[in-house]
């Protein structure tokens, strides 16, 4: 049940039932809207562990700019509850994003998304790597038949993801 911001009082509270049938008491609860925010998803069934899973999905939000710098992450037993996960799975990909200068995390404050600045000899050990990863996994993808126009395709959707 959705609510409207007329509905929202701020504040939970009991009224007397104007149907005896119903019971002593109806029950009014506070209601908030909450605007959409990025989904993150997480395949139970995949190999991949699921702390993975979840750093990698908030590194996608991250990069693409679906979180931007100054973003309150919600709490760790929110979407531990969400996903149908341990708190402290979600609790180590949050250290790890934090760990990667993605996030500030302060004990009963929860994850802030901070302006993450990269070295340049950092940038340049790391591209290489990239460049070997990227053509492992383009083989891989060419032996399981997909098309090279395919794999460009799919190169060129994750470019335009990054340039916004």
């Amino acid at each position: 049940m959705a609510c409207t911001p007329e509905e929202d009082s701020g504040q939970n509270f009991l009224v007397p039932s104007q149907n005896p049938i119903d019971g002593l008491y109806t029950i009014h609860v506070h209601c908030t809207q909450v605007e959409q925010s990025p989904q993150l998803r997480i395949d139970p069934n995949s190999n991949v562990p699921a702390v993975r899973q979840i750093a990698d999905g908030l590194r996608i939000l991250l990069v693409e700019g679906q979180l931007s710098v100054g973003a309150e992450l919600p709490s760790v037993r929110r979407v531990a509850m969400e996903l149908g996960v341990h708190f402290n799975t979600v609790a180590e990909a949050y250290r790890q994003l934090a760990s990667e200068g993605w996030l500030d995390q302060k004990h009963g404050r929860g994850a802030v998304v901070i302006n993450r600045a990269v070295s340049a000899e950092a940038e340049g050990s790391r591209l290489a790597d990239f460049r070997q990863r990227l053509r492992v996994l383009v083989a891989q993808m060419r032996s399981d038949g997909v098309s090279p126009a395919s794999i460009a395709t799919e190169l060129k959707a994750v470019i335009g993801g990054l340039e916004k």
